[in-house]
């Protein structure tokens, strides 16, 4: 399990915006990790009822963004790597608003393809082993 305070840094989104809370496990395809920030009342996504199941594609792509950058952090990289979210294929809402009683999220992603360009991951939220969402997410990596 790694803490917020592990990766954090390592990733662009800062303050309410770095979404998740923790990295259950990781490995060099995969990435499981944890999140209670939807219950958040001041939460940055979150609308008069709640948060809608589409912003959920924004955790996906910050497990992403971690995954990308733990496995540029153990090849030596330091610090955030710019990057653009330009797509999202095969979206799938199973709710409308994610109910914040229902506990915490998991959010996976799977790397489908990565190269010094971009990435193209698959995503899924779940709560309590349902699904909430899931889909395909591409970024890329802007040249300097």
């Amino acid at each position: 399990m790694l803490a917020k305070t592990d990766w954090a840094h390592l990733i662009p989104h800062q303050g309410a915006m770095c979404l998740l809370d923790a990295v259950v496990s990781w490995d060099d395809t995969d990435i499981h990790a944890t999140s209670n920030s939807h219950a958040q009342s001041d939460h940055p996504l979150r609308g008069e009822h709640g948060l809608h199941a589409v912003h959920l594609a924004e955790y996906g792509a910050q497990a992403m963004a971690v995954h990308g950058a733990l496995l540029a952090s153990r090849q030596g990289e330091a610090g955030p790597r710019p990057g653009r979210l330009v797509s999202l294929r095969d979206v799938t809402l199973a709710v409308e608003v994610v109910d914040v009683a229902a506990g915490h999220l998991d959010v996976h992603a799977h790397c489908l393809y990565a190269d010094e360009s971009g990435a193209q991951y698959a995503f899924r939220v779940e709560q309590r082993g349902h699904l909430l969402a899931s889909g395909r997410a591409a970024v890329i990596h802007p040249v300097s």
